[in-house]
């Protein structure tokens, strides 16, 4: 496994498993597989209402809870809970995660930005980050946080490479965790004669190439499947090393245009929205993707 250093010296695996949208029964199963064949970032959220379920698969890999590097999300319903984290910790049946996310600029984001500083301060969280925070609201978190944060979780892709916003992260060193890695599977994406062109030269399926382009931007990335041969391909794309010349042909796609448009009103649901940590809610369901 190859790992990027953050800034507060923790080194974190370049690719890991996603589980947005799987079910409680599929993270499970997805989680634990993906351990048993190398995978050692996993990520889930509040709001995925599978935390319980990932807990689960990463005891029944057998590996050393030290060994996983566990990252979560608290939602907007809970950034005003003082025992968010600690909830958090039990579905999961932790001690401590690896990374701990707010995953929305919803509701009083800044009550939950503190509680991921006071977890970051008493050890129950490694690291800390923000998800969806682009724009303005990146613009106002740097003016409040007093730690700043390790990672930001954002949609990034050839097509839209996040340049305006690593601008901002470049100045303090916080990484980048893609999500829709893939474009959300869209197939105009995948289809580009150059990731074809560069599989074929590599030996690799585009998927793979655009995921290895990935860590090469410096991004973390947690392509999530329920299939097990699917888990397993995204993982084999550190055998091989892109050229600058790849990188550049590949940077002519950028488009500046993303998949996923979130709108006020959305923030506005999401504050309200509670997850039911039963493991029955869909919240995509309800309110559009939370990715």
């Amino acid at each position: 496994m190859d790992y990027i250093t953050l800034n507060n010296g923790i080194p974190c695996p370049v690719v890991g498993i996603g589980t947005f949208m799987l079910s409680p029964a599929d993270a499970e199963s997805s989680v634990r597989e993906a351990l048993k064949m190398g995978y050692s970032l996993v990520d889930t959220a509040n709001a995925y209402v599978n935390e319980r379920a990932v807990g689960r698969g990463i005891r029944e890999s057998g590996l050393l809870r030290e060994k996983v590097f566990l990252s979560t999300k608290l939602w907007p319903s809970e950034y005003e809970n003082p025992n968010a984290a600690d909830e958090t910790l039990e579905r999961l049946g932790v001690d401590y995660v690896d990374l701990l996310y707010i995953h929305q600029p919803a509701g009083n984001w800044l009550a939950g930005y503190r509680q991921l500083e006071k977890a970051y301060k008493e050890g129950r969280a490694r690291a800390i980050g923000i998800s969806n925070f682009e724009g303005k609201y990146m613009e106002e978190i740097q003016t409040e946080w007093e730690i700043a944060p390790q990672f930001i979780q954002v949609e990034a892709h050839p097509y839209f490479t996040q340049t305006e916003l690593r601008k901002t992260l470049d100045q303090y060193g916080i990484r980048l965790m893609s999500w829709y890695p893939l474009g959300h599977g869209d197939k105009g994406l995948i289809h580009e004669p150059v990731f074809a062109e560069l599989g074929r030269k590599y030996g690799k399926t585009p998927a793979q190439v655009i995921l290895r382009w990935h860590t090469q931007m410096g991004f973390a990335v947690i392509p999530g499947s329920r299939n097990v041969d699917h888990i397993r391909d995204n993982l084999d794309i550190l055998d091989f090393t892109l050229t600058d010349e790849d990188m550049t042909q590949i940077a002519k796609l950028d488009k500046g245009e993303r998949y996923y448009h979130r709108t006020d009103e959305q923030l506005a649901q999401f504050a309200l929205w509670k997850p039911e940590f039963s493991d029955k809610a869909k919240p995509h369901e309800q309110y559009g993707l939370v990715k």
